[in-house]
């Protein structure tokens, strides 16, 4: 039986090409358990790999197919023949084993499309670390799930026990451990309740859906927040790309994002976009390709009422977007982080004076012209709809072990796509904070001193809060 794919999801297959791979991803890094090593890891997931027991969680057991009886339209069918030697994979570093060499290794494979004969994912077990850390990198296909829903997925197969163990691999069916709402780096949490649940609502939805689009037009002209964007300049990173991919990472402690945020007024999604803007600004200035217009950033905004978030209810994609302006032209942190702060209060305002649909209408407004570059290609003439994506997934407030064994890192990596080759995803895990940066490495060369520009900008936004 073929189920239905909504729209959006299918998006991400309709624009999918070798040169465009339609991916999200994850590089996870674990330490294991006392008395143990890489080797014990690898030969549990070895285990469950040889389990005749092939139960494999329902969403990663089903793959996409067109159907004439739903006249071309994608659909998932559930694949009762599930080959775990090629979704299951192992990879080993050379010496010395350096994390730039896991990131580089995830660079390459995360280049490369998803099967779409089979189920829409691959998990790579990753030897070799120098420091007898494992390592696994994740992708999933964007049309199985966006990152609130895929970091659900991992969140589900850890624990937060140190001592639990027979616990099943994370391709397998497992029970919900981790009940409760996203940690509060999460731009969803601050709308009003009333708006996500408005979005599950259909009776109504679009009653003042012309007032909505005047209203988001009118501000989109100010230059105010909000899901619509007019003002964004072209850069070096708005150019059609190849199917090459650059990641980098790092991490900061989670609490110097939060008094910087405290003192300033501002929400710690606001301090991450400030530092994305300060990171961008002496990038583009070393590259002499700083435009003299702000940078507009596409800041998706997670729909999930928080049941739905931690429990994994809704898989897909379900999001709004709201547009940023980075204030990059200004030289000092503090004006930067007054932009942001100022520019996301407008919009998460205009968000809630809009119902479900409305912001799902406006939303698809807004990014709409990057969905016709994903689909059509990307016109260099046109404007860009925005710079860049930079998002915030919400990941473990507590420490997660698999087996004993502790999730030190989470890094995640995202999709740059014909016309927009940046994309910085962050994500939580425990008291730090990762950003993960994935780029194209045509459009965006030298994409690893980003991480160096980011801890400068932290600490500039320290010094400027008095700190």
């Amino acid at each position: 039986m073929l189920l239905p794919m909504s729209p959006l999801d299918s998006m991400f297959l309709l624009g999918e090409s070798r040169e465009h791979p339609m991916h999200v991803g994850g590089v996870q890094i674990f330490q294991p358990p006392e008395g143990a090593d890489a080797r014990d890891m690898r030969a549990l997931l070895d285990a469950a790999l040889t389990d005749t027991d092939q139960d494999v969680a329902s969403r990663l057991g089903r793959r996409a197919r067109r159907s004439w009886t739903s006249l071309g339209q994608w659909g998932w069918e559930s694949d009762t023949r599930i080959d775990l030697g090629h979704h299951v994979r192992h990879d080993a570093l050379p010496e010395p084993g350096e994390e730039a060499q896991l990131l580089a290794l995830c660079s390459r494979l995360h280049s490369t499309p998803l099967d779409r004969s089979r189920p829409l994912w691959e998990i790579h077990l990753i030897e070799g670390l120098r420091d007898g850390r494992y390592a696994t990198y994740t992708k999933i296909h964007h049309a199985v799930a966006d990152g609130v829903s895929a970091m659900t997925m991992l969140r589900r197969a850890l624990s937060e026990d140190p001592d639990e163990r027979g616990m099943r691999a994370p391709w397998q069916h497992s029970r919900p451990r981790h009940p409760g709402p996203p940690v509060d780096a999460v731009e969803a949490v601050d709308l009003p309740r009333a708006v996500i649940h408005a979005a599950r609502s259909t009776v109504g939805e679009f009653a003042g859906l012309v007032p909505a689009l005047a209203r988001t037009l009118t501000r989109a002209a100010r230059e105010q927040g909000g899901p619509l964007s007019l003002a964004a300049p072209k850069t070096m990173f708005n150019v059609p790309i190849s199917g090459s991919r650059q990641f980098a990472a790092q991490s900061w402690p989670l609490e110097r994002l939060r008094l910087v945020a405290k003192l300033a007024d501002a929400t710690i999604n606001d301090v991450v976009l400030a530092m994305s803007a300060g990171a961008l600004r002496s990038y583009l200035l070393e590259q002499d390709a700083l435009p003299a217009e702000p940078l507009v950033a596409m800041v998706p905004v997670s729909l999930r009422d928080e049941k739905q978030a931690a429990t994994g209810e809704r898989g897909g994609n379900d999001v709004g977007v709201l547009m940023c302006n980075l204030g990059t032209h200004l030289p000092e942190p503090a004006d930067r982080l007054d932009t942001v702060r100022t520019c996301m209060r407008e919009g998460k305002q205009a968000m809630a004076a809009m119902s479900g649909a409305q912001i799902l209408a406006m939303s698809a407004l807004g990014a709409g012209p990057a969905g016709a570059s994903i689909v059509f290609g990307h016109n260099s003439r046109l404007r860009p709809p925005f710079n860049l994506i930079i998002s915030n997934v919400p990941g473990p407030r507590h420490p997660l072990y698999w087996n004993g064994a502790r999730l030190d890192g989470l890094y995640p990596l995202s999709i740059p796509v014909d016309g927009q080759g940046l994309n910085i995803t962050c994500t939580s895990n425990d008291d730090a904070i990762s950003f993960g940066i994935t780029g194209c490495r045509r459009a965006v060369p030298q994409l690893h001193t980003l991480t160096t520009h980011l801890g400068d900008a932290l600490r500039a936004l320290e010094h400027a809060a008095g700190i």
